[in-house]
Formats: structure tokens, sequence, C-alpha cells
């Protein structure tokens, strides 16, 4: 877990590993974090109808939500998958703000999942579903290629130490598998306020072939992503935030 505090993004709670991802090194800590009331009340009540098993035999998550509807009773238009919500602040805004989009969710940690679902009954939200499950088996096992039109890591761990960087969720082999879950022209959108991080994240993603940078170099934090009190806090005591959004190229440009 990164140093973020509750009300980050995205904290660290990813699922990644080094280079070739053996499932021995991971980029996320299991921690016992302490589950609140309101939590708990939400993973019972919301859960059975918001939170996704993780089922290697479902091998298109997005294809079995197909007949899902909106609130506004049309089908989902597109799919974002957010790799390592937190507590779930930026998923809801973002959700909040796109109602045609389903949201699907990976965090491994009980609490996040259950402030997530307490938002998601606070504020009436239909377009979020969550697996609490590792997102790189979730990725490679129930996302079909070419299904998604956005992905979101924000803030994953940076993993400071010189000697854990293998243990960084952004690698080339898994940009390349992130890249090639994305339809053409879909989106790929990270955010990290750890330069040594941001500028490896840009070095890796300008690299994969089938990404093209939106920006030259970073990009400025696009709208729908909210600013969090401790990134707010952060940058009024002079430090750095880097967003990079990345598209996937189209299929005549492959």
């Amino acid at each position: 877990m990164t140093a973020h505090p509750p009300d980050a993004a995205g904290p660290a709670a990813q699922a990644g590993a080094d280079v070739t991802h053996p499932r021995a090194i991971r980029s996320f800590v299991t921690r016992a974090g302490r589950t609140t009331r309101g939590q708990a009340r939400a993973l019972a009540e919301l859960g059975p109808r918001f939170v996704l098993p993780y089922d290697q035999n479902v091998p298109d998550l997005i294809a079995s939500c197909a007949s899902q509807t909106s609130a506004g009773g049309q089908k989902y238009q597109k799919a974002v998958l957010e790799i390592g919500f937190g507590m779930g602040h930026a998923t809801a805004h973002i959700a909040a703000l796109m109602p045609d989009t389903l949201f699907i969710g990976c965090e491994v940690h009980e609490a996040g999942v259950g402030a997530l679902l307490k938002l998601i009954g606070e504020q009436g939200l239909d377009n979020i579903r969550i697996v609490p499950h590792d997102a790189v088996q979730v990725l490679r096992h129930m996302i079909a290629p070419g299904t998604l039109d956005g992905i979101h890591i924000f803030f994953p761990d940076p993993w400071h130490k010189t000697r854990h960087h293998k243990r960084r969720l952004i690698q080339p082999p898994f940009v390349r598998e992130l890249a090639e879950r994305l339809r053409p022209g879909g989106q790929l959108h990270l955010a990290t306020d750890w330069q040594p991080y941001a500028e490896q994240m840009l070095a890796v993603l300008s690299a994969e072939p089938l990404l093209v940078n939106t920006a030259d170099g970073y990009a400025p934090r696009p709208d729908y992503r909210p600013q969090t009190k401790f990134e707010r806090r952060g940058l009024r005591l002079g430090h750095g935030v880097w967003d990079l959004v990345f598209r996937r190229r189209l299929a005549e440009m492959a």
C-alpha cells in the first residue's frame, strides 16, 4: 500500500508484477484494513447486485454485461476498467458524469469495496460493477481483446525503493496486455504523484506500438478526474501530479 490516505483516488491496491508478472511477485500488499459499520452494511445490502465474482469461465465480461441497461433504460454504450480504485471516490465521481458508461472496478481490499458500494447507494449510481480480485488475472481471463473503451489506473503504488521497482504495475508486457484490451481509439489514462514513476510510465507507454500519446509528453488533468484532498494538499506544498493519456491506435494505423 502506498502512503496515500484513505481519501486518495487510486491507492496502491493495484494488481500486477514485474516484467513477466510471475504470480510470486505482486504490485499490491494485502492488508487487514478496518471495515466500518457502514461499509459492512453496504457490502451486505449492495454487494449481491454490484459485486461480480472472479470467474475464468467468463472470458468476455463486457459481453456478459451487455444485456444490462443504464438507469435511463438504454444499454451501456461504453465500458471502462479501473484498476485499484482505493476508496472509490474518483470512480463514483466519474461514473456519475457518464451514466451511459459501464465502469468495472478491480480492488482487492474489502474496506475499499465497501466504501465504493456505500457511495453507490448514497448517490444512486447504477453503472458500476466491482470485481474484488487481482486485476492482472481479471484482465487476462475475463476481459476479451478489443472490448474496453477506457482503462483508468490512478496513483498506483510507486514502490519507491530501487529493489522494489520490479513490483511496479506499469511494465512493458502488462502495458501490451492493457493496450490489446482497448478498442481502436480507446484510452489508457494513468496518473501518479511520483515523478520517477511518471517518467517510467511515459517511457513504457511511448514504447508500446499499439498506443499513441494524446499529448506532447504529460497530459493536462482531464476534467473528469477529480482531485483528491491528498492531491490538493500536495499541490499546495509544491508536489507534482502527472497524468498520462494514451490512445489505442486506429486499426488502419496498427
